[in-house]
């Protein structure tokens, strides 16, 4: 019998890129631009793309010898330029591991943009965890400044 549990946490990650906040958003809103930094570099295969508030999207990530990832996001709030608020659960496998509130603010800061998101999370089954996340998320704003 598998112990259940769900653990509760919120992580910020603060950057500064410099792009203007239209370019960043457009990483987010744009699929094209979006598949150059989002995901696996191994394998991520995107299987719908809907942003706008109440739309969805979902993907799935391999990594070579590894486990699979399916993520599936519902956008909730989007303020073109400025804001992005979205709901997403993730599965490993075909098992959900967690569900998220994600938050993206962007300011303008010069030439660039002052970018913060914000996570409140929780993890289930002790299949996932805040310091996890957070590190997957630090190397996706790493490959996000890459393309930008």
């Amino acid at each position: 019998m598998t112990e259940r549990s769900a653990l509760h946490d919120t992580f910020r990650i603060d950057r500064h890129f410099d792009a203007a906040p239209a370019r960043v958003f457009r990483a987010f809103a744009d699929p094209s631009a979006k598949a150059k930094w989002f995901g696996s570099p191994v394998a991520t295969k995107q299987l719908s793309f809907d942003f706008r508030e109440g739309g969805r999207e979902a993907a799935e990530t391999g990594f070579e010898n590894g486990p699979t990832y399916a993520y599936s996001a519902t956008y909730t709030d989007i303020v073109p330029d400025e804001r992005i608020v979205y709901t997403y659960e993730m599965s490993m496998n075909g098992q959900r591991i967690s569900v998220s509130v994600a938050t993206i603010e962007l300011k303008a800061s010069g030439d660039g943009t002052d970018f913060t998101v914000t996570e409140q999370g929780v993890y289930l089954d002790g299949l996932d965890n805040s310091a996890q996340r957070k590190q997957g998320t630090e190397e996706l704003m790493d490959a996000l400044a890459k393309s930008l």
